[in-house]
């Protein structure tokens, strides 16, 4: 059953992917004809899928800073509730280590976005 659920949802994945491809002009009533420098109507214009791929990417970066700060504090209080004479090193090192994470994150969010203008 389990099988079954994923290949369904895989292909409903792919599906939905291909439709943001499709050209949408011949769904339009009146057909004014593109000019040299305009695209055509689609779906999903090249400067749609620009920034839809920056919102992506930023939405994954922040996922992945996210699951690297959590390990570091969950390291970081296992490590204190074994050794609690250190406890005082340890939330140091785990401050500075999240806010190297957080600085990297914040950067290739901004980075991501600017590739979308």
């Amino acid at each position: 059953m389990q099988k079954k659920f994923s290949k369904i949802a895989l292909w409903t994945i792919l599906a939905g992917v291909a439709l943001l491809f499709v050209d949408a002009s011949p769904a339009m009533a009146q057909d004014h004809g593109a000019s040299a420098g305009e695209e055509q109507a689609t779906f999903l214009t090249t400067k749609g899928a620009g920034k839809l791929g920056g919102a992506i990417g930023a939405g994954l970066v922040v996922m992945g800073g996210a699951a690297g700060i959590g390990r570091i504090g969950g390291s970081a209080v296992e490590s204190m509730a074994r050794q609690p004479e250190v406890a005082g090193q340890i939330s140091t090192a785990m401050i500075i280590t999240a806010a190297m994470i957080e600085g990297a994150t914040l950067f290739a969010v901004v980075v991501g976005l600017l590739a979308a203008m």
